[in-house]
């Protein structure tokens, strides 16, 4: 589903576009083993928005994209945990087997940098049998998204809804075919960058993703009291 009446753009922040993104994901609260997993960085603060209106728990699921060399913003592709890889088959035939290798390394590397520091040595959110509901800030090539789709649909969850605030049109009805809902609350064209449709739209930090998630965890536990 796409939104009827779009939003108006660009959003303020991270944080306005999952309050409007959490509107259409209403018909979700109150959903029995329902969960939000939030692509970082910049997911998070979206998710965090999606998690309270939801009333959820919120965990991170990380992805690492796998830029092209020179041009690290256009995506080869995408890993995930549990050793998920997704390629674009377009610009992974303009770089070497041994740049490929190293590319990879590298992103794996930070993936297990993130993972570690982000859960502070809390073990990762049981999915098996619960709705997922996998956020980040917007959808433009969707490598990062299949490969989260693809790994967590390995850890065997009742229904996978992708939820964004914006997305490339063709990108979002892409993902129809992988996820079971895909829900972008804007798909303006022509598209060309996420960060086009927010006026405020930083580098999140490490920093600022340990905060969402403790605070998360936090308010989660009010719910459920």
């Amino acid at each position: 589903m796409s939104g009827t009446g779009e939003p108006r753009l660009p959003f303020a922040d991270r944080r306005e576009a999952g309050r409007v993104l959490s509107e259409l994901l209403e018909p979700f609260r109150g959903r029995e083993n329902l969960i939000v997993l939030a692509l970082p960085r910049g997911g998070v603060a979206v998710g965090f928005e999606v998690a309270q209106s939801l009333q959820a728990p919120l965990d991170v699921f990380v992805v690492r994209k796998l830029g092209l060399p020179g041009h690290e913003e256009y995506a080869m592709g995408a890993i995930a945990s549990g050793g998920v890889r997704v390629m674009n088959p377009g610009p992974r035939k303009w770089v070497s087997r041994e740049a490929l290798a190293a590319i990879i390394a590298r992103e794996e590397h930070e993936l297990t940098r993130r993972e570690t520091l982000y859960r502070n040595g809390k073990p990762a959110a049981a999915i098996a049998g619960r709705c997922v509901i996998v956020v980040d800030d917007g959808l433009a090539t969707g490598a990062t998204m299949r490969a989260a789709v693809a790994a967590v649909r390995k850890l065997r969850p009742a229904q996978i809804v992708v939820a964004v605030p914006v997305g490339d049109r063709e990108t979002c009805q892409e993902l129809r075919g992988e996820a079971d809902e895909v829900i972008c609350a804007a798909t303006p064209q022509p598209f060309r960058a996420v960060g086009l449709w927010y006026r405020d739209f930083p580098q999140a930090t490490d920093q600022e993703v340990r905060a969402l998630l403790d605070e998360a965890q936090r308010e989660h536990s009010l719910f459920v009291h």
